[in-house]
């Protein structure tokens, strides 16, 4: 790499050193029951974290909730006027209550394994490790924040506010979730909106009386087709009914039945045209008599690639480059609380954390041998940002 400063080289060889408490730290945060709507668990995880910002000597803050898990941040002072820099990452993961237990953070090989251990509890410690390191050298010309919030998997229903008080006062935003190779960072990701539709029919005998029945499950599988045919995967937009229910008894015309839609978009003005698209399903009754209601359960905004985002993209991958990985710009259809951050203006980078994959699965992974690495490079692009 290029010549380091004296502080750069502290931060890093400190870092290169944390690998085996990195580990410990991220085996307990794995080993804590954390499902979104848990948050009581969500909460413990967020315990081990403010102990060890404690152990560290670094003050956290705590904006609680009453249904999910508290907001927590924690800010380093190195000196300096500009604004600060934001770290982002959430604690809860989309895992049962007792998936700890059933299968415990494990390593085979150069993997570790267990619920969330890259999406993104191991996110997690390395904001955390880097703030230590930037508390114990010094270096950063800004102050630098780090915001663990507990309820990004449905759509920061309550920290997205915190985030977005964060984001707008921050001249730079990167936010920890897995990275998907040694280079790779995403500079995109797609919005998303969840909804459910409720629809209603008349119950009759289907024996006796099935004239004067109204079936609503036919009238969701007539919207479900009407839905499915917005989808336009080449401009990146997608819809999927992927839950549903419906129905009295099988000798009852079904007088009500429900779904759940998940639709994906890349910019704004497609959320726009095909809302009003799914509106207009949604009152129409292809079977007469039905009745049907939309309701918004969660939702996401993008990541657009704008300059500002490229800008801090090339200042993040020069980091990268010197540190001997090639750097890579993706773009993905999932989403996070980065488009949250990136929608108040502030330039924002996603997926800085260490490598992982399969999240969301019982197979999710993260490659050990990249931790210490990605913190590295998120260190180093902190102390290079003038």
């Amino acid at each position: 790499m290029s010549d380091p400063s004296s502080t750069e080289r502290q931060v890093l060889d400190w870092l290169s050193g944390q690998r085996g408490e990195m580990l410990k730290l991220l085996e307990r945060l794995v080993n804590t029951d954390g499902g979104s709507y848990d948050k009581a668990g969500v909460d413990a995880a967020g315990a081990h974290i403010r102990g060890f910002l404690d152990a560290n000597g670094i003050a956290a803050e705590v904006t609680p909730d009453t249904k999910f898990g508290d907001a927590i941040s924690a800010t380093v002072r190195n000196g300096g006027g500009n604004r600060p820099i934001l770290l982002m990452g959430h604690r809860d993961t989309v895992f049962p209550k007792g998936e700890p237990t059933r299968r415990p953070f494990r390593i085979d090989g150069d993997r570790a394994y267990g619920p969330g251990v890259a999406d993104m509890k191991s996110g997690l410690v390395m904001n955390c490790f880097v703030l230590a390191a930037l508390k114990k050298f010094g270096g950063a010309t800004a102050p630098v924040t780090a915001l663990f919030t507990g309820d990004e998997e449905i759509g920061s229903p309550f920290s997205r506010p915190v985030i977005e008080q964060h984001a707008r006062a921050a001249r730079a935003v990167f936010n920890s979730e897995p990275g998907r190779g040694p280079g790779a960072v995403v500079t995109g990701r797609k919005g998303g909106v969840f909804m459910r539709i409720e629809i209603t029919g008349k119950a009759a005998h289907s024996g006796a009386n099935f004239e004067q029945g109204i079936s609503a499950i036919n009238e969701l599988a007539h919207k479900t087709l009407a839905l499915h045919a917005l989808s336009d995967p080449p401009n990146g937009i997608t819809l999927n009914v992927g839950v549903v229910a419906g129905g009295q008894t099988v000798n009852t015309v079904a007088p009500w039945a429900r779904c759940e839609v998940d639709f994906r978009f890349i910019t704004p003005a497609d959320r726009r045209a095909t809302m009003a698209k799914v509106e207009a399903i949604v009152a129409k009754s292809f079977v007469p008599g039905t009745s049907a209601k939309l309701e918004i359960t969660g939702e996401f905004l993008p990541l657009v690639e704008t300059a500002d985002n490229q800008q801090l993209f090339e200042h993040y991958g020069a980091c990268l480059r010197d540190l001997g990985n090639e750097p890579k710009a993706i773009f993905t259809g999932g989403c996070a609380d980065s488009g949250f951050a990136a929608a108040t203006g502030a330039p924002t980078i996603c997926a800085v954390g260490p490598v992982g994959g399969r999240g969301h699965t019982p197979d999710e992974y993260m490659e050990i041998d990249t931790l210490v690495p990605r913190a590295q490079a998120l260190a180093l692009a902190i102390l290079r940002l003038r």
